[in-house]
């Protein structure tokens, strides 16, 4: 182990373990609500919105919560936004009505955005360019497997009762113990303020500014929706938590091996052919797969689709760094986060209006049509512009979906 990583190994420790306990109990309590949801019988409209309000929560609390941490420091704002978060998760279970709800989830989201924001500053701060990628490729490998642990979760109480939520507001408070017993502080120039311009990041990466969204779209309504696409397709609870981990499985499984093609060739053409695969895997599952098949072959089926499209977000951000300047990179990551994020929050919205229009097949509809836009565009774009040469390129690096503190450029700012 080099002598850089094992210097920030106590510290690295204690804000993984943290950030892998808050996002368990958030990937539980996201798949809860949508089940919970069905049962009490709101519209898939309505559960949508619940999905989509988090998002929202995340977006503003990606503007705004770097400015808290700069006032009063990463500690102190970590602990208040996780008692936040963990009494959001026992209000679901004390007003059941979908606008409580909603606020309920907005709320955790504006909580978990300046929780990543906390560990993401703070590990970026403490690491060196030598093994910088190694803590960030931890990072999101410890996302996506505590991802699949919340989906296990799920049989582990009646979602009907109350021990799921306790389980969920019980492990977001545990995530603030490593923190706490940790003796290592934030780097003072953990937070700084990064001026995003969307205008000019689209004149960079017209590709990457649209994939972003459809990415967000995509994403969003399978995690918020594919819980009640599984209850209404007749899985138990057990099996809708397998189904939802599979797909998280799929994507913990590809993203190394996409991530290494798209170093080899244009990384446009690894994302169009994860689109593809997607939107032809998801219209195979609507049109020839018949109501008695085997529930196994859904968990297949899940985590195809998974390992198609939870990867590609990464890649996007990987062709936009390509894109643009050396000194560029941190606010065009911070643009496609909240292009992202302005996507998920609109995916779980207009799926759950199509579910409610068109029954179940709505979800996959969607999905497909963003995906199928997402492939077309890529290839109309690679016929406008050539490929980053590999001397342009920059390494892949696994990027989670994580909201960073920024604040939008007026528009006429710094453009080219």
């Amino acid at each position: 182990m080099p002598t850089s990583l094992r210097s920030v190994l106590p510290t690295l420790l204690a804000l993984l373990l943290g950030y892998a306990l808050m996002q368990i109990g958030n990937t539980l309590q996201g798949t809860l609500l949508s089940v919970r949801g069905n049962l009490e019988n709101f519209s898939p409209t309505q559960i949508g919105a619940v999905g989509a309000a988090f998002w929202v929560g995340i977006v503003v609390g990606s503007l705004w919560v770097g400015r808290v941490i700069q006032q009063v420091g990463h500690a102190r704002t970590f602990a208040a936004l996780a008692a936040v978060a963990s009494s959001a998760a026992l209000l679901h279970l004390l007003v059941v009505t979908p606008t409580v709800w909603m606020a309920a989830r907005a709320v955790t989201g504006f909580c978990f955005a300046g929780l990543f924001i906390v560990v993401e500053s703070w590990l970026n701060a403490s690491a060196t360019p030598q093994n910088r990628g190694q803590i960030i490729g931890l990072y999101g490998m410890t996302g996506l497997i505590a991802g699949i642990g919340g989906q296990m979760l799920l049989p582990a109480g009646d979602p009907a009762g109350f021990r799921l939520f306790c389980f969920a507001a019980m492990l977001i408070s545990l995530a603030l113990v490593p923190m706490a017993l940790s003796r290592a502080s934030a780097p003072a120039h953990a937070v700084g303020e990064v001026s995003i311009n969307l205008r000019r990041l689209y004149r960079q990466s017209p590709f990457g500014v649209v994939a972003a969204v459809l990415c967000g779209i995509t994403t969003s309504s399978f995690f918020a929706l594919g819980p009640v696409w599984a209850q209404q397709r007749g899985l138990s609870t057990t099996e809708i938590a397998v189904f939802m981990a599979f797909g998280t499985l799929g994507g913990f499984l590809t993203t190394w091996p996409l991530g290494w093609l798209s170093d080899r060739m244009d990384r446009r053409h690894v994302i169009i052919g994860a689109a593809a695969m997607a939107a032809s895997i998801l219209g195979a599952l609507v049109h020839f797969v018949p109501e008695d098949v085997a529930t196994w072959l859904l968990f297949i089926y899940g985590a195809i689709f998974g390992g198609s499209v939870i990867p590609t977000y990464s890649i996007v951000t990987a062709h936009v760094n390509d894109m643009v300047r050396p000194g560029e990179f941190v606010s065009a990551s911070g643009g496609l986060l909240i292009l992202q994020g302005l996507g998920a929050a609109s995916g779980p919205v207009i799926s759950g209006i199509a579910m409610s229009e068109f029954g179940r097949i709505g979800l996959p509809y969607v999905v497909i049509v963003a995906q199928a836009l997402m492939a077309v565009w890529g290839a109309y774009r690679s016929l406008q512009r050539p490929a980053a040469s590999e001397a342009d390129k920059e390494g892949f690096v696994l990027e989670p979906p994580i909201p960073v503190g920024t604040a939008l450029a007026p528009a006429h700012e710094g453009a080219h």
